[in-house]
């Protein structure tokens, strides 16, 4: 019983930093512009794919994962210039439909350009499996837990101690006030966006050796990550990296203890509950009116 319960929190753990960077994300974009951006799985999906792609090009996997964050974050600062700019001021119902048009087109270019069929990326260090205790651990899961952990270390400092970290804080905090003190707002936005697509890229190639990657995986995983979000209280990083965890978890003994025909349910469900008891995630994300 405890191998299999260690089995199961293991694959919960993997799976949920994976929509912890998702959320993450969804929590980047939202700061900087009230924004909620469906097209964040579509990232995850690019940045599989891409990795695939380049990997089989002959690219030495370092520079092949390097390219496939890359590309997805001029990606998103491309949706952001091109689709929410010139829209900017409209109403929330509205950008929400943009960002899923977006989602829908990448999706769709990605069918065309990549094909329909389920790719695999090498695993970083080899396929031999760790025994915890009789439970089976897989050496990408380190990587996907260490890596996750190195992204989010990196995103609090550069929260705390750069310039551009603070100003996308002053910009979240009261977008007004920050264009008054001579804040670029705009690129503001552009970073967040970039900064967004290059962690949901992150995750999509941590994940790949693992799950496998495909034109449409960007749909679950999104909605997933956004469910993330919720959890955690939309807005607050921490909030979404602890929701990221907490819905892997729950997601994977669901499915283990329950059925696993109900793995996919198991999230949207869990974001009714939250909507219904705890309409402000785990973190109590304050709710504030931007003018």
């Amino acid at each position: 019983m405890l191998a299999q319960f260690l089995q199961f929190l293991f694959s919960g753990i993997t799976v949920g930093a994976t929509y912890a960077l998702a959320a993450l994300g969804f929590t980047l974009i939202y700061n900087a512009s009230n924004v909620i951006n469906f097209a964040q799985g579509e990232f995850i999906m690019l940045g599989g794919m891409l990795a695939v792609f380049f990997a089989q090009s002959g690219l030495p996997l370092p520079a092949a994962m390097l390219l496939a964050i890359l590309v997805p974050a001029g990606v998103g600062v491309l949706i952001e210039k091109l689709a929410i700019e010139p829209v900017k001021g409209a109403e929330t119902v509205s950008l929400i439909i943009i960002t899923i048009g977006a989602s829908l087109v990448i999706r769709g270019l990605a069918a065309v350009g990549f094909g329909k069929g389920t790719f695999s990326l090498p695993a970083f260090s080899g396929e031999t499996p760790i025994d915890v205790l009789g439970a089976t651990l897989m050496p990408q899961s380190l990587w996907v837990l260490g890596v996750t952990a190195a992204a989010v270390g990196a995103l609090w400092y550069f929260f705390n101690y750069s310039l551009a970290g603070k100003a996308m804080l002053a910009t979240a905090c009261n977008r007004m006030a920050a264009q008054l003190v001579g804040i670029d707002t705009n690129g503001v936005l552009f970073l967040s966006f970039a900064l967004s697509a290059g962690m949901g890229a992150l995750g999509g190639i941590l994940i790949a050796p693992l799950t496998l990657t495909a034109y449409d995986v960007g749909v679950m995983l999104g909605l997933k990550g956004f469910v993330a979000a919720v959890l955690g209280g939309l807005g607050n990083g921490l909030g979404a990296v602890v929701g990221g965890l907490l819905v892997g978890l729950i997601e994977a003994l669901g499915a283990g203890y329950i059925s696993s025909a109900y793995k996919d349910a198991i999230p949207f469900v869990l974001i009714l509950l939250i909507l219904f008891f705890m309409p402000r995630g785990l973190f109590g994300a304050r709710l504030t009116e931007r003018v």
